[in-house]
């Protein structure tokens, strides 16, 4: 199978929602796109991601009724749940602590000035943002951060909402580098936001922390799984520069 350039995946990538079931898909090419998906940045690298590759048909029967049994899902030859675990923030505050020390030590010119406040960012910084010890979300925080941004740059989206969006932003452009790396070995996605999310969490048996960000159907394309042409408003509509 030919790889495409980025930009060829790109312009071959479409949302589609029939796929062709006399052409499988291979899992571990599945998997593999997967492995790359999880080299996308991810907010202050806290990668707060899980990817659950359904395969099996019992699994996949179960979650396309979840998402209305609509085709894109009913049809797909494999499935991928992108999960947003903003729960598992302490887990992913300490692997990155120990993979900088880790790195800290191997450096023959060390900072330790430098080491000690790029560590602080996530013990202290990043850690008060997700457990809002300091009760980040409330009248006296958002006045106090108003009041300082009137005289210099201020960070303001450190609130319970704020941090939300974050995480999906995360999963959202990880998702999305998933989709590419598929379109590069000419495999087929679409991404879906029309599901239970509580019967997804029961089927996949995750905690009630975790949200579903989309479930993406995957496969070879039927020509009638193309919904038409793509439409883009006018690019002049969206480009600005300044």
């Amino acid at each position: 199978m030919k790889e495409k350039t980025v930009g060829e995946a790109i312009e071959n990538r479409r949302s589609v929602r029939i796929y062709d079931s006399k052409k499988p898909i291979d899992t571990a090419l599945v998997k593999k796109c997967i492995e790359q998906a999880v080299l996308s940045p991810s907010s202050s690298n806290m990668q707060l991601w899980e990817f659950y590759h359904i395969t099996s048909t019992e699994k996949r029967t179960e979650v396309a009724k979840a998402c209305f049994n609509q085709p894109a899902a009913k049809t797909a030859q494999q499935l991928v749940v992108a999960v947003v675990r903003k729960d598992l923030w302490p887990n992913r505050i300490q692997a990155n602590v120990d993979h900088l020390k880790a790195t800290f030590l191997e450096k023959k010119d060390r900072n330790p000035k430098k080491e000690k406040g790029t560590l602080n960012y996530y013990q202290k910084t990043v850690a008060d943002i997700y457990k809002n010890k300091i009760r980040l979300f409330d009248v006296f925080k958002a006045l106090s951060l108003s009041i300082k941004g009137l005289s210099k740059p201020t960070y303001r989206e450190i609130f319970k909402s704020d941090v939300r969006v974050i995480a999906h932003k995360s999963v959202a452009l990880a998702s999305q580098s998933f989709m590419l790396s598929m379109a590069g070995y000419s495999y087929d996605t679409c991404p879906m936001e029309g599901f239970d999310s509580v019967r997804i969490k029961k089927i996949l048996e995750l905690p009630s922390q975790a949200e579903i960000s989309m479930i993406i159907g995957c496969g070879i394309r039927k020509a009638e799984g193309v919904y038409g042409e793509r439409f883009r408003v006018p690019f002049e509509n969206v480009y600005y520069e300044k």
